[in-house]
Protein backbone atom coordinates (compact mmCIF):
# COMPACT_ATOMS: atom_id res chain seq x y z
CA UNK A 1 0.00 0.00 0.00
CA UNK A 2 1.24 3.39 -0.68
CA UNK A 3 0.94 5.53 2.43
CA UNK A 4 2.95 8.52 1.24
CA UNK A 5 1.25 11.82 2.07
CA UNK A 6 1.64 13.19 -1.21
CA UNK A 7 -0.94 12.51 -3.82
CA UNK A 8 -0.05 9.98 -6.63
CA UNK A 9 -1.57 12.14 -9.43
CA UNK A 10 -0.84 9.95 -12.71
CA UNK A 11 -2.32 7.12 -11.08
CA UNK A 12 -5.48 9.03 -10.22
CA UNK A 13 -5.75 10.22 -13.50
CA UNK A 14 -5.15 6.75 -14.65
CA UNK A 15 -8.07 6.13 -11.96
CA UNK A 16 -11.21 8.67 -12.98
CA UNK A 17 -10.76 7.36 -16.65
CA UNK A 18 -13.25 4.72 -15.37
CA UNK A 19 -15.65 7.01 -13.23
CA UNK A 20 -16.27 8.52 -17.06
CA UNK A 21 -16.79 5.12 -18.28
CA UNK A 22 -20.04 4.64 -15.17
CA UNK A 23 -21.31 7.69 -16.50
CA UNK A 24 -21.31 7.73 -20.22
CA UNK A 25 -22.62 4.40 -20.21
CA UNK A 26 -25.39 4.68 -17.50
CA UNK A 27 -26.70 8.32 -18.49
CA UNK A 28 -26.60 6.74 -22.59
CA UNK A 29 -29.34 4.57 -21.37
CA UNK A 30 -31.98 7.08 -21.29
CA UNK A 31 -31.84 7.12 -24.85
CA UNK A 32 -31.16 3.70 -25.85
CA UNK A 33 -34.69 3.10 -23.79
CA UNK A 34 -37.11 4.94 -26.14
CA UNK A 35 -34.89 3.85 -29.46
CA UNK A 36 -35.12 0.41 -28.20
CA UNK A 37 -38.95 0.27 -27.63
CA UNK A 38 -39.80 1.75 -30.81
CA UNK A 39 -36.66 -0.20 -32.70
CA UNK A 40 -38.29 -3.96 -30.98
CA UNK A 41 -42.01 -2.73 -30.57
CA UNK A 42 -42.06 -3.22 -27.02
CA UNK A 43 -43.85 -1.76 -24.01
CA UNK A 44 -42.98 0.60 -21.43
CA UNK A 45 -42.01 -2.04 -18.94
CA UNK A 46 -39.56 -4.20 -21.41
CA UNK A 47 -38.17 -1.00 -22.40
CA UNK A 48 -37.20 -0.52 -18.74
CA UNK A 49 -35.95 -4.02 -18.92
CA UNK A 50 -32.13 -2.06 -19.94
CA UNK A 51 -32.18 -0.16 -16.50
CA UNK A 52 -33.06 -3.75 -14.62
CA UNK A 53 -29.89 -5.53 -16.76
CA UNK A 54 -27.60 -2.34 -15.64
CA UNK A 55 -28.29 -1.75 -12.46
CA UNK A 56 -28.98 -5.24 -11.24
CA UNK A 57 -25.55 -6.52 -12.13
CA UNK A 58 -24.01 -3.67 -9.62
CA UNK A 59 -26.62 -5.86 -6.96
CA UNK A 60 -25.27 -9.51 -8.17
CA UNK A 61 -21.70 -8.46 -8.50
CA UNK A 62 -21.21 -6.70 -4.79
CA UNK A 63 -23.55 -10.24 -3.84
CA UNK A 64 -21.00 -12.22 -5.39
CA UNK A 65 -17.96 -10.91 -4.16
CA UNK A 66 -19.56 -10.11 -0.48
CA UNK A 67 -20.64 -14.23 -0.54
CA UNK A 68 -17.31 -15.37 -1.61
CA UNK A 69 -15.32 -13.29 0.93
CA UNK A 70 -17.86 -14.54 3.32
CA UNK A 71 -17.08 -18.19 2.83
CA UNK A 72 -13.36 -17.72 2.91
CA UNK A 73 -12.86 -15.31 5.15
CA UNK A 74 -11.10 -13.06 2.75
CA UNK A 75 -11.95 -9.30 0.75
CA UNK A 76 -11.88 -11.18 -2.73
CA UNK A 77 -10.76 -7.05 -3.84
CA UNK A 78 -7.92 -6.69 -1.21
CA UNK A 79 -6.67 -10.01 -2.18
CA UNK A 80 -6.57 -9.17 -5.79
CA UNK A 81 -5.83 -5.70 -4.90
CA UNK A 82 -7.00 -2.36 -6.14
CA UNK A 83 -4.91 -2.20 -8.70
CA UNK A 84 -5.46 -5.89 -10.46
CA UNK A 85 -9.25 -5.68 -9.53
CA UNK A 86 -9.77 -2.46 -11.62
CA UNK A 87 -7.91 -4.45 -14.32
CA UNK A 88 -10.48 -7.55 -14.44
CA UNK A 89 -13.19 -5.37 -13.96
CA UNK A 90 -12.50 -3.36 -17.08
CA UNK A 91 -11.48 -6.36 -19.62
CA UNK A 92 -15.20 -8.00 -18.31
CA UNK A 93 -16.58 -4.70 -19.29
CA UNK A 94 -14.84 -5.01 -22.91
CA UNK A 95 -16.29 -8.69 -23.03
CA UNK A 96 -19.89 -7.12 -22.47
CA UNK A 97 -19.16 -4.74 -25.37
CA UNK A 98 -17.96 -7.40 -27.39
CA UNK A 99 -21.53 -9.45 -26.58
CA UNK A 100 -23.51 -5.91 -27.26
CA UNK A 101 -21.98 -6.04 -30.91
CA UNK A 102 -22.74 -9.79 -31.71
CA UNK A 103 -26.49 -8.88 -30.23
CA UNK A 104 -26.55 -5.66 -32.34
CA UNK A 105 -25.55 -7.26 -35.71
CA UNK A 106 -28.05 -10.47 -34.82
CA UNK A 107 -30.94 -7.52 -33.83
CA UNK A 108 -31.58 -9.38 -30.75
CA UNK A 109 -32.67 -7.08 -27.72
CA UNK A 110 -31.94 -10.01 -24.98
CA UNK A 111 -28.70 -10.61 -26.32
CA UNK A 112 -28.53 -6.64 -25.87
CA UNK A 113 -29.60 -6.64 -22.32
CA UNK A 114 -27.28 -9.74 -21.65
CA UNK A 115 -24.00 -7.49 -22.94
CA UNK A 116 -25.08 -4.41 -21.04
CA UNK A 117 -25.62 -6.49 -17.44
CA UNK A 118 -21.64 -8.08 -18.84
CA UNK A 119 -20.39 -4.40 -18.99
CA UNK A 120 -22.10 -3.58 -15.71
CA UNK A 121 -20.54 -6.52 -13.92
CA UNK A 122 -17.15 -5.08 -14.67
CA UNK A 123 -18.75 -1.87 -13.76
CA UNK A 124 -19.19 -3.35 -10.63
CA UNK A 125 -16.14 -4.80 -9.95
CA UNK A 126 -14.14 -1.44 -11.25
CA UNK A 127 -16.59 0.93 -8.70
CA UNK A 128 -15.79 -1.83 -5.49
CA UNK A 129 -12.73 -1.23 -6.13
CA UNK A 130 -11.98 2.32 -7.12
CA UNK A 131 -13.31 4.36 -3.90
CA UNK A 132 -11.22 2.90 -1.34
CA UNK A 133 -8.84 3.03 -3.78
CA UNK A 134 -8.71 6.56 -4.72
CA UNK A 135 -8.55 7.07 -0.60
CA UNK A 136 -5.40 5.20 -1.14
CA UNK A 137 -3.37 7.27 -3.39
CA UNK A 138 -2.81 10.56 -0.88
CA UNK A 139 -3.07 11.33 2.34
CA UNK A 140 -6.67 9.81 3.89
CA UNK A 141 -7.71 13.55 5.23
CA UNK A 142 -8.40 14.86 1.69
CA UNK A 143 -9.75 10.89 0.34
CA UNK A 144 -12.76 12.74 -0.38
CA UNK A 145 -11.25 15.37 -2.72
CA UNK A 146 -10.45 12.69 -4.86
CA UNK A 147 -13.31 10.36 -4.48
CA UNK A 148 -15.42 14.01 -5.60
CA UNK A 149 -12.85 14.24 -8.47
CA UNK A 150 -13.75 11.34 -9.51
CA UNK A 151 -17.62 12.16 -8.98
CA UNK A 152 -17.16 15.25 -11.24
CA UNK A 153 -15.51 13.62 -14.64
CA UNK A 154 -18.35 10.84 -13.89
CA UNK A 155 -20.74 13.54 -14.39
CA UNK A 156 -19.18 15.26 -17.40
CA UNK A 157 -19.91 11.40 -19.31
CA UNK A 158 -23.49 11.44 -17.72
CA UNK A 159 -23.61 14.74 -19.69
CA UNK A 160 -22.17 14.11 -22.73
CA UNK A 161 -23.42 10.23 -22.72
CA UNK A 162 -26.77 10.79 -24.32
CA UNK A 163 -25.28 12.79 -27.19
CA UNK A 164 -23.04 10.06 -28.43
CA UNK A 165 -24.91 7.37 -27.89
CA UNK A 166 -28.14 9.39 -29.56
CA UNK A 167 -25.51 9.77 -32.58
CA UNK A 168 -24.88 6.25 -32.57
CA UNK A 169 -28.18 5.28 -32.62
CA UNK A 170 -29.91 7.65 -34.69
CA UNK A 171 -26.91 8.51 -37.27
CA UNK A 172 -27.91 12.10 -36.94
CA UNK A 173 -29.14 15.02 -34.78
CA UNK A 174 -31.80 15.42 -37.33
CA UNK A 175 -35.09 15.01 -36.60
CA UNK A 176 -36.70 11.08 -36.71
CA UNK A 177 -39.92 9.85 -36.42
CA UNK A 178 -40.55 7.34 -34.53
CA UNK A 179 -42.19 4.93 -36.90
CA UNK A 180 -38.85 5.38 -38.69
CA UNK A 181 -36.69 4.35 -36.37
CA UNK A 182 -37.33 -0.01 -36.65
CA UNK A 183 -35.52 0.81 -40.36
CA UNK A 184 -32.57 2.11 -39.30
CA UNK A 185 -29.04 0.74 -39.33
CA UNK A 186 -27.36 0.36 -36.07
CA UNK A 187 -23.97 -0.16 -37.66
CA UNK A 188 -23.01 2.89 -35.68
CA UNK A 189 -23.79 1.58 -32.56
CA UNK A 190 -21.59 -1.70 -33.47
CA UNK A 191 -19.08 1.00 -34.04
CA UNK A 192 -19.55 2.62 -30.80
CA UNK A 193 -18.99 -0.30 -28.82
CA UNK A 194 -15.99 -1.21 -30.68
CA UNK A 195 -14.49 2.17 -29.72
CA UNK A 196 -15.92 1.89 -25.87
CA UNK A 197 -14.55 -1.81 -25.59
CA UNK A 198 -11.19 -0.47 -26.61
CA UNK A 199 -10.75 1.88 -24.75
CA UNK A 200 -12.21 -0.53 -21.48
CA UNK A 201 -8.62 -2.54 -23.17
CA UNK A 202 -6.35 0.67 -23.02
CA UNK A 203 -7.63 1.62 -19.37
CA UNK A 204 -6.84 -1.68 -18.52
CA UNK A 205 -3.50 -1.41 -20.16
CA UNK A 206 -2.65 1.76 -18.59
CA UNK A 207 -3.46 0.29 -15.46
CA UNK A 208 -1.41 -2.65 -15.78
CA UNK A 209 1.33 -1.47 -16.82
CA UNK A 210 1.88 1.49 -14.99
CA UNK A 211 4.49 1.41 -12.01
CA UNK A 212 3.14 4.64 -10.74
CA UNK A 213 -0.03 2.79 -9.76
CA UNK A 214 0.32 1.00 -6.22
CA UNK A 215 -1.26 -2.94 -6.12
CA UNK A 216 -3.71 -1.66 -3.01
CA UNK A 217 -3.44 -5.03 -1.59
CA UNK A 218 -5.40 -5.34 1.57
CA UNK A 219 -5.26 -9.01 3.98
CA UNK A 220 -7.55 -7.71 6.35
CA UNK A 221 -10.13 -10.87 7.43
CA UNK A 222 -13.60 -10.20 6.70
CA UNK A 223 -15.81 -9.49 9.33
CA UNK A 224 -18.29 -12.88 9.78
CA UNK A 225 -21.86 -12.38 8.50
CA UNK A 226 -23.97 -14.94 7.90
CA UNK A 227 -26.70 -14.01 9.02
CA UNK A 228 -26.80 -10.98 6.49
CA UNK A 229 -25.22 -13.22 3.79
CA UNK A 230 -28.04 -15.72 4.29
CA UNK A 231 -30.87 -12.82 4.21
CA UNK A 232 -29.31 -11.25 1.11
CA UNK A 233 -29.46 -14.72 -0.72
CA UNK A 234 -33.11 -15.55 -0.06
CA UNK A 235 -34.11 -11.55 -1.01
CA UNK A 236 -32.29 -12.48 -4.15
CA UNK A 237 -34.16 -15.57 -4.40
CA UNK A 238 -37.60 -14.09 -3.84
CA UNK A 239 -37.12 -11.38 -6.59
CA UNK A 240 -36.29 -14.07 -9.15
CA UNK A 241 -39.46 -15.61 -8.21
CA UNK A 242 -41.05 -12.47 -8.77
CA UNK A 243 -39.45 -11.42 -11.38
CA UNK A 244 -39.28 -14.46 -13.79
CA UNK A 245 -43.45 -14.89 -13.98
CA UNK A 246 -43.30 -11.43 -15.89
CA UNK A 247 -41.09 -11.85 -18.02
CA UNK A 248 -42.47 -15.60 -19.18
CA UNK A 249 -45.57 -13.61 -18.79
CA UNK A 250 -44.63 -12.16 -22.23
CA UNK A 251 -44.89 -15.81 -24.03
CA UNK A 252 -48.14 -16.71 -22.33
CA UNK A 253 -51.13 -17.98 -24.34
CA UNK A 254 -53.21 -14.80 -23.68
CA UNK A 255 -50.12 -12.15 -24.70
CA UNK A 256 -49.78 -14.26 -28.10
CA UNK A 257 -53.52 -13.67 -28.46
CA UNK A 258 -52.88 -9.61 -27.80
CA UNK A 259 -49.71 -9.72 -30.23
CA UNK A 260 -52.36 -11.10 -32.67
CA UNK A 261 -55.18 -8.54 -32.21
CA UNK A 262 -52.49 -6.10 -32.07
CA UNK A 263 -51.77 -6.88 -35.70
CA UNK A 264 -54.84 -7.03 -37.17
CA UNK A 265 -56.00 -3.88 -35.25
CA UNK A 266 -53.35 -1.96 -37.92
CA UNK A 267 -55.24 -3.86 -40.95
CA UNK A 268 -58.54 -2.19 -40.02
CA UNK A 269 -60.39 0.88 -41.42
CA UNK A 270 -63.50 0.67 -40.19
CA UNK A 271 -63.78 3.08 -37.18
CA UNK A 272 -66.83 0.71 -35.78
CA UNK A 273 -64.55 -2.80 -35.93
CA UNK A 274 -61.34 -0.67 -34.65
CA UNK A 275 -62.76 0.35 -31.50
CA UNK A 276 -64.62 -3.05 -31.02
CA UNK A 277 -61.10 -4.62 -30.97
CA UNK A 278 -59.69 -1.80 -28.85
CA UNK A 279 -62.26 -2.74 -26.33
CA UNK A 280 -61.80 -6.90 -26.59
CA UNK A 281 -58.08 -5.72 -26.61
CA UNK A 282 -58.32 -3.58 -23.35
CA UNK A 283 -60.76 -6.38 -21.98
CA UNK A 284 -57.98 -9.41 -22.17
CA UNK A 285 -54.80 -7.01 -21.33
CA UNK A 286 -56.33 -5.71 -18.16
CA UNK A 287 -55.87 -8.58 -15.87
CA UNK A 288 -52.58 -9.46 -17.23
CA UNK A 289 -51.58 -6.30 -16.60
CA UNK A 290 -52.37 -6.06 -13.03
CA UNK A 291 -51.19 -9.29 -12.50
CA UNK A 292 -47.80 -8.61 -14.12
CA UNK A 293 -47.97 -4.92 -11.48
CA UNK A 294 -48.42 -7.29 -8.68
CA UNK A 295 -45.54 -9.32 -9.20
CA UNK A 296 -43.14 -6.22 -9.63
CA UNK A 297 -45.05 -4.63 -6.44
CA UNK A 298 -44.27 -8.14 -4.67
CA UNK A 299 -40.48 -7.52 -5.55
CA UNK A 300 -40.39 -4.08 -4.61
CA UNK A 301 -41.80 -5.44 -0.99
CA UNK A 302 -39.05 -8.57 -0.79
CA UNK A 303 -36.44 -5.64 -0.50
CA UNK A 304 -38.41 -3.35 1.79
CA UNK A 305 -39.41 -6.62 3.70
CA UNK A 306 -35.56 -7.95 3.92
CA UNK A 307 -34.49 -4.93 5.24
CA UNK A 308 -36.63 -4.56 7.70
CA UNK A 309 -36.56 -7.84 8.74
CA UNK A 310 -32.78 -7.33 9.06
CA UNK A 311 -33.04 -4.12 11.22
CA UNK A 312 -35.88 -5.96 13.55
CA UNK A 313 -33.63 -9.01 13.99
CA UNK A 314 -30.23 -7.21 14.20
CA UNK A 315 -31.90 -5.42 16.56
CA UNK A 316 -32.40 -7.87 18.90
CA UNK A 317 -29.41 -10.38 18.36
CA UNK A 318 -26.62 -8.60 16.47
CA UNK A 319 -24.36 -11.32 16.27
CA UNK A 320 -24.06 -12.78 12.72
CA UNK A 321 -25.20 -9.37 11.12
CA UNK A 322 -22.27 -7.80 10.53
CA UNK A 323 -22.91 -3.99 9.33
CA UNK A 324 -26.20 -4.81 9.36
CA UNK A 325 -26.22 -4.74 13.27
CA UNK A 326 -26.83 -0.76 12.72
CA UNK A 327 -30.20 0.60 12.31
CA UNK A 328 -28.45 4.03 10.27
CA UNK A 329 -26.96 1.39 7.66
CA UNK A 330 -30.00 -0.72 7.02
CA UNK A 331 -32.34 2.01 6.86
CA UNK A 332 -29.24 3.60 4.70
CA UNK A 333 -29.25 1.03 2.33
CA UNK A 334 -32.98 1.16 1.72
CA UNK A 335 -32.70 5.05 1.50
CA UNK A 336 -29.40 4.50 -1.37
CA UNK A 337 -32.03 1.51 -3.43
CA UNK A 338 -35.33 4.27 -3.31
CA UNK A 339 -32.74 7.22 -4.22
CA UNK A 340 -30.90 5.54 -7.45
CA UNK A 341 -34.36 3.89 -8.05
CA UNK A 342 -35.70 7.05 -8.16
CA UNK A 343 -32.75 9.04 -9.91
CA UNK A 344 -32.58 6.72 -12.89
CA UNK A 345 -36.34 5.68 -13.05
CA UNK A 346 -36.96 9.55 -13.43
CA UNK A 347 -34.99 10.20 -16.64
CA UNK A 348 -35.47 6.18 -17.97
CA UNK A 349 -39.43 7.22 -18.33
CA UNK A 350 -38.53 11.22 -19.79
CA UNK A 351 -38.71 10.30 -23.01
CA UNK A 352 -41.84 8.15 -22.80
CA UNK A 353 -43.41 11.37 -20.94
CA UNK A 354 -42.21 13.60 -23.90
CA UNK A 355 -44.20 11.63 -26.58
CA UNK A 356 -47.25 12.49 -24.92
CA UNK A 357 -49.12 15.63 -26.72
CA UNK A 358 -49.62 17.78 -23.80
CA UNK A 359 -45.67 17.47 -23.59
CA UNK A 360 -45.18 18.15 -27.00
CA UNK A 361 -45.05 14.76 -29.08
CA UNK A 362 -41.31 14.69 -29.40
CA UNK A 363 -39.76 12.13 -31.04
CA UNK A 364 -37.12 9.72 -29.94
CA UNK A 365 -34.59 11.51 -31.75
CA UNK A 366 -36.06 14.70 -30.41
CA UNK A 367 -35.62 13.98 -26.14
CA UNK A 368 -31.28 13.98 -26.81
CA UNK A 369 -30.98 17.46 -25.08
CA UNK A 370 -33.75 16.87 -22.45
CA UNK A 371 -31.86 13.53 -21.06
CA UNK A 372 -28.70 16.04 -21.67
CA UNK A 373 -30.52 18.39 -19.26
CA UNK A 374 -31.76 15.67 -16.85
CA UNK A 375 -28.19 14.39 -16.09
CA UNK A 376 -26.57 17.22 -16.54
CA UNK A 377 -28.41 18.30 -13.16
CA UNK A 378 -26.35 15.35 -11.53
CA UNK A 379 -23.39 17.43 -12.81
CA UNK A 380 -24.50 20.83 -11.70
CA UNK A 381 -24.66 19.64 -8.35
CA UNK A 382 -21.62 17.14 -8.06
CA UNK A 383 -19.51 20.04 -8.91
CA UNK A 384 -20.97 22.34 -6.41
CA UNK A 385 -21.06 19.12 -3.74
CA UNK A 386 -17.11 18.39 -4.65
CA UNK A 387 -16.48 22.21 -3.73
CA UNK A 388 -16.87 20.86 0.05
CA UNK A 389 -13.99 18.65 0.26
CA UNK A 390 -11.37 21.09 -0.97
CA UNK A 391 -9.86 23.44 1.52
CA UNK A 392 -11.50 26.77 0.13
CA UNK A 393 -11.37 29.82 2.41
CA UNK A 394 -15.04 30.42 3.05
CA UNK A 395 -15.44 33.49 1.52
CA UNK A 396 -13.63 31.67 -2.07
CA UNK A 397 -16.18 28.76 -0.68
CA UNK A 398 -18.89 30.77 -1.35
CA UNK A 399 -17.83 32.78 -4.71
CA UNK A 400 -17.38 28.87 -6.45
CA UNK A 401 -20.79 27.92 -4.83
CA UNK A 402 -22.51 30.48 -6.36
CA UNK A 403 -20.20 30.10 -9.80
CA UNK A 404 -19.80 27.11 -10.53
CA UNK A 405 -23.48 25.80 -11.07
CA UNK A 406 -23.87 28.49 -13.67
CA UNK A 407 -21.30 27.61 -15.38
CA UNK A 408 -22.13 23.84 -15.13
CA UNK A 409 -25.24 24.86 -16.79
CA UNK A 410 -23.16 27.36 -19.64
CA UNK A 411 -21.50 23.33 -20.33
CA UNK A 412 -24.94 21.27 -20.87
CA UNK A 413 -26.00 24.59 -23.00
CA UNK A 414 -22.56 24.18 -24.86
CA UNK A 415 -22.55 21.23 -25.76
CA UNK A 416 -25.52 20.48 -26.86
CA UNK A 417 -25.12 23.59 -29.09
CA UNK A 418 -22.20 21.99 -30.55
CA UNK A 419 -23.93 19.20 -31.54
CA UNK A 420 -26.59 20.94 -33.37
CA UNK A 421 -29.67 20.74 -30.94
CA UNK A 422 -31.78 24.16 -30.48
CA UNK A 423 -31.62 25.11 -26.15
CA UNK A 424 -33.94 28.20 -26.78
CA UNK A 425 -36.62 26.18 -24.96
CA UNK A 426 -34.19 25.11 -21.74
CA UNK A 427 -32.44 28.68 -21.04
CA UNK A 428 -35.10 29.23 -18.29
CA UNK A 429 -34.42 26.14 -16.94
CA UNK A 430 -31.67 28.03 -14.89
CA UNK A 431 -34.09 29.37 -12.59
CA UNK A 432 -34.53 25.89 -11.05
CA UNK A 433 -30.68 26.08 -11.31
CA UNK A 434 -30.88 29.11 -9.06
CA UNK A 435 -33.04 27.43 -6.70
CA UNK A 436 -30.86 24.56 -6.23
CA UNK A 437 -27.69 27.48 -5.15
CA UNK A 438 -30.12 28.21 -2.73
CA UNK A 439 -30.49 25.00 -1.40
CA UNK A 440 -27.03 24.46 -1.05
CA UNK A 441 -26.19 27.62 0.94
CA UNK A 442 -29.18 26.72 3.58
CA UNK A 443 -27.70 23.11 3.51
CA UNK A 444 -24.29 24.46 4.75
CA UNK A 445 -22.84 21.12 3.59
CA UNK A 446 -24.78 18.89 7.01
CA UNK A 447 -26.09 16.01 5.96
CA UNK A 448 -29.58 16.15 7.69
CA UNK A 449 -30.10 18.97 6.27
CA UNK A 450 -29.16 18.35 2.69
CA UNK A 451 -31.17 15.47 2.71
CA UNK A 452 -34.29 17.12 4.23
CA UNK A 453 -34.19 19.80 1.51
CA UNK A 454 -33.23 18.74 -1.77
CA UNK A 455 -35.43 15.66 -0.85
CA UNK A 456 -38.20 18.58 -0.44
CA UNK A 457 -37.46 19.91 -3.51
CA UNK A 458 -37.60 16.51 -5.18
CA UNK A 459 -41.09 16.11 -3.44
CA UNK A 460 -42.42 19.16 -4.42
CA UNK A 461 -41.07 19.35 -8.36
CA UNK A 462 -42.58 15.79 -8.42
CA UNK A 463 -45.85 17.32 -7.41
CA UNK A 464 -45.76 20.05 -9.41
CA UNK A 465 -45.24 17.89 -12.60
CA UNK A 466 -47.98 15.69 -11.66
CA UNK A 467 -50.37 18.52 -11.26
CA UNK A 468 -49.25 20.65 -14.48
CA UNK A 469 -48.01 19.92 -18.15
CA UNK A 470 -46.17 21.44 -20.90
CA UNK A 471 -42.77 23.36 -20.24
CA UNK A 472 -43.76 23.84 -16.47
CA UNK A 473 -43.92 19.91 -16.02
CA UNK A 474 -40.62 19.22 -18.18
CA UNK A 475 -38.91 21.92 -15.87
CA UNK A 476 -40.14 20.08 -12.92
CA UNK A 477 -39.41 16.50 -13.39
CA UNK A 478 -36.25 18.14 -15.19
CA UNK A 479 -35.31 19.79 -11.54
CA UNK A 480 -35.20 15.88 -10.23
CA UNK A 481 -31.85 15.74 -11.31
CA UNK A 482 -31.09 18.50 -9.31
CA UNK A 483 -32.50 17.01 -6.40
CA UNK A 484 -30.63 14.41 -6.32
CA UNK A 485 -27.48 15.24 -7.70
CA UNK A 486 -26.25 15.85 -4.05
CA UNK A 487 -27.93 13.24 -2.10
CA UNK A 488 -25.58 10.46 -2.88
CA UNK A 489 -22.82 11.48 -0.69
CA UNK A 490 -25.11 12.37 2.43
CA UNK A 491 -27.03 9.13 2.39
CA UNK A 492 -23.51 7.54 2.34
CA UNK A 493 -22.21 9.07 4.97
CA UNK A 494 -25.59 9.26 7.11
CA UNK A 495 -25.66 5.48 6.73
CA UNK A 496 -22.05 4.51 7.89
CA UNK A 497 -20.88 6.64 10.39
CA UNK A 498 -20.35 5.07 13.48
CA UNK A 499 -20.28 1.60 12.25
CA UNK A 500 -16.59 1.16 13.00
CA UNK A 501 -14.36 -2.26 11.89
CA UNK A 502 -17.80 -2.88 10.02
CA UNK A 503 -17.05 0.35 7.26
CA UNK A 504 -15.48 -1.63 4.61
CA UNK A 505 -18.59 -3.98 4.79
CA UNK A 506 -21.20 -1.17 5.22
CA UNK A 507 -20.10 0.50 2.25
CA UNK A 508 -20.04 -3.32 0.19
CA UNK A 509 -23.97 -3.37 1.22
CA UNK A 510 -24.52 0.02 0.28
CA UNK A 511 -23.17 -0.46 -3.47
CA UNK A 512 -25.08 -3.32 -3.40
CA UNK A 513 -28.46 -1.26 -3.10
CA UNK A 514 -28.14 0.52 -6.76
CA UNK A 515 -30.13 -2.44 -7.51
CA UNK A 516 -32.62 0.44 -7.14
CA UNK A 517 -31.77 1.20 -10.89
CA UNK A 518 -33.28 -1.97 -11.49
CA UNK A 519 -36.09 -2.87 -9.80
CA UNK A 520 -38.05 0.54 -9.71
CA UNK A 521 -37.58 1.77 -13.01
CA UNK A 522 -39.50 -1.21 -14.57
CA UNK A 523 -41.90 -0.70 -11.82
CA UNK A 524 -42.71 2.35 -13.27
CA UNK A 525 -42.79 1.22 -16.00
CA UNK A 526 -45.47 -1.16 -15.94
CA UNK A 527 -47.12 1.46 -13.51
CA UNK A 528 -47.03 3.79 -17.01
CA UNK A 529 -48.88 0.99 -19.08
CA UNK A 530 -51.37 0.91 -16.98
CA UNK A 531 -52.40 4.52 -15.58
CA UNK A 532 -49.82 6.05 -17.92
CA UNK A 533 -46.60 8.02 -18.04
CA UNK A 534 -47.84 10.87 -16.32
CA UNK A 535 -49.09 9.73 -13.77
CA UNK A 536 -46.52 7.16 -12.64
CA UNK A 537 -44.09 10.23 -11.42
CA UNK A 538 -46.09 9.56 -8.38
CA UNK A 539 -43.37 6.53 -7.46
CA UNK A 540 -40.80 9.04 -7.36
CA UNK A 541 -42.70 11.48 -5.27
CA UNK A 542 -43.39 8.67 -3.06
CA UNK A 543 -39.20 7.83 -3.13
CA UNK A 544 -38.61 11.44 -1.90
CA UNK A 545 -40.85 11.11 0.63
CA UNK A 546 -39.03 8.05 2.16
CA UNK A 547 -35.57 10.08 1.53
CA UNK A 548 -37.02 12.81 4.07
CA UNK A 549 -37.56 10.36 6.61
CA UNK A 550 -34.91 8.76 6.83
CA UNK A 551 -32.80 11.90 7.14
CA UNK A 552 -35.15 12.65 10.38
CA UNK A 553 -34.77 8.93 11.62
CA UNK A 554 -31.12 8.41 11.12
CA UNK A 555 -30.52 11.84 12.96
CA UNK A 556 -32.62 10.19 15.92
CA UNK A 557 -30.40 7.08 15.83
CA UNK A 558 -27.10 8.76 15.41
CA UNK A 559 -28.35 11.11 18.49
CA UNK A 560 -29.14 7.97 20.50
CA UNK A 561 -25.40 6.78 19.89
CA UNK A 562 -23.42 9.91 20.67
CA UNK A 563 -22.20 10.53 17.22
CA UNK A 564 -21.65 14.53 16.01
CA UNK A 565 -23.42 14.18 12.52
CA UNK A 566 -22.46 17.83 11.90
CA UNK A 567 -18.88 17.19 10.80
CA UNK A 568 -19.34 14.18 8.66
CA UNK A 569 -17.80 14.52 5.34
CA UNK A 570 -19.57 13.33 2.32
CA UNK A 571 -18.80 12.02 -1.29
CA UNK A 572 -20.36 12.78 -4.48
CA UNK A 573 -19.92 9.94 -6.31
CA UNK A 574 -20.91 6.88 -7.65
Amino acid sequence: MNNNKETNYPALYTLIIVFFFWGFIAAGNSIFIPFCKNYFHLDQFQSQLIDFAFYSAYYIGALVLFVSGTLTGRDIIGKWGYKKSIVYGLLFSALGAGAMIVAVEVNMYLGMLIGLFIVALGFSLQQTAANPFAVLLGDPKTGASRVNLGGAVNSFGTTIGPLVIGYALFGTFETISDSEISNLPLNKVVYLYIGVGLLFILAAALFYFSKKVPLGINNEPMESSNKAKNTLIIMTVLLLCMFIPVFLSYKSDVALELTSLQEQLSTLHNPTDIQALKIQIKDIAHPLELKRMGLLFGALIVIVGSLLFAYSKANKQPEGWGAMRYPQLVLGMLALFIYVGVEVAIGSNLGELLSLQEFGSLQSSEITPYISMYWGGMMIGRWAGALTAFNFKKSTKQILLGTVPFIAFGIILAVNSIAGFNMSHLYFFIICVIVQVIAFFISKDKPVRTLIIFGSLGALAMLIGLMTSGTVAIYSFLTGGLACSIMWGSIFSLSIVGIGKYTEQGSAFLVMMILGGGIIPPIQGKLADIIGVHNSYILPLLGFIYIIAFAFLAKQFLKKQNIDIDNLESTSSH
